[in-house]
């Protein structure tokens, strides 16, 4: 799971006047990971991630992105300045599947920590390095049909405002607000060798009452989500992916006045994954913004994970 990554987030305090109603400069650190993008701060995953492991399974994975965005956007429409974020990412990731009467559950925890800096016309407004907030999930599995490779299960995500904030840095880690988001997701084979991922997922956002200089209220309307992979496994060890998503809602609000940034991102990725070893498992992959509607926009992003079995 790339997990919405992300909050770095960039307060409309900081932005030039004729950009603040858009509140345009969001930039959430697992956004950034789990493709977290933008104000969205979607729950992103890999494609593979709904399957059910058996019960005494651990896994230990380490998540890495560099993500280049050269482009803002408002109301669909690029604005006419220079605009670059870029970011360094990473995800220290635990898990662990057990038995739960008649369903497999796999409680786990994500801890993000990376570096976010703006460039170009808006570098004044500085880096942040350090940890994102705690993300704390568990999978239950209604389905589980390994024999098919047909799976079915349900997410809750609680994020923990555990990160570095500062109401006076215009690029924070942290969101200073709690989150919790709950997805679903749905894997079937296709064929022998083609496999079907889809994955839906909704976030609703807490208050951050320490919002910019002024400690104005934001508040954050539900955001939605659908993803949707297909895998070609050459071998059992080696595959090949491709996925699409897409946002919808997402608007914030600060002090009750509307910002009109609903994120409206919809992106490709492509990779690949092979086990070098029967419990080592090594991933790349490559993605792009495909449109945005409000904020950044990805030009480039890459993704490495490792994965170890234990």
């Amino acid at each position: 799971m790339k997990m919405s990554t992300e909050p770095a987030r960039l307060s409309p305090a900081w932005l030039p006047r004729e950009l603040r109603p858009a509140y345009l400069l969001h930039a959430s650190l697992l956004g950034l990971l789990f493709g977290f993008s933008g104000s969205a701060s979607a729950v992103d995953v890999d494609a593979g991630d709904y399957t059910a492991l058996p019960a005494g399974t651990n896994l230990g994975l380490l998540y890495y992105q560099h993500t280049e965005r050269n482009a803002l956007y408002a109301d669909s429409h690029k604005v006419p300045i220079k605009a670059g974020l870029d970011s360094d990412v990473g995800i220290l990731r635990g898990v662990h599947f057990m038995q739960l009467g008649d369903y497999i559950v796999d409680p786990q925890f994500l801890l993000p920590f990376g570096n976010v800096r703006a460039k170009d016309d808006l570098q004044d407004l500085g880096s942040d390095s350090g940890t994102g907030d705690l993300i704390l999930a568990a999978t239950v599995w209604l389905l589980n049909q390994p024999e098919q490779r047909r799976y079915f299960g349900i997410t809750p995500f609680l994020y923990v405002p555990t990160g570095s904030y500062d109401k006076h840095s215009a690029i924070n880690l942290g969101e200073n607000r709690w989150k919790f988001a709950l997805q679903a997701g749905y894997i079937t084979g296709l064929t022998d060798k083609l496999t079907l991922d889809l994955v839906g997922d909704v976030t609703v956002f807490g208050d951050n009452d320490e919002y910019g200089n002024s400690s104005a209220t934001q508040k954050q309307d539900p955001l939605y989500q659908g993803q949707a992979f297909l895998r070609y496994n050459f071998t059992e060890r080696f595959d090949v992916r491709a996925g699409i998503s897409k946002l919808w809602g997402g608007e914030s609000e600060i002090n009750d006045l509307g910002m009109d940034d609903k994120p409206g991102t919809s992106k490709y990725t492509v990779g690949t994954s092979y086990f070098v070893t029967p419990s080592t498992q090594l991933m790349v992959n490559y993605g792009q913004d495909i449109s945005v509607d409000n904020g950044f926009k990805e030009d480039k992003r890459i993704n490495l994970r490792v994965l170890q079995m234990f």
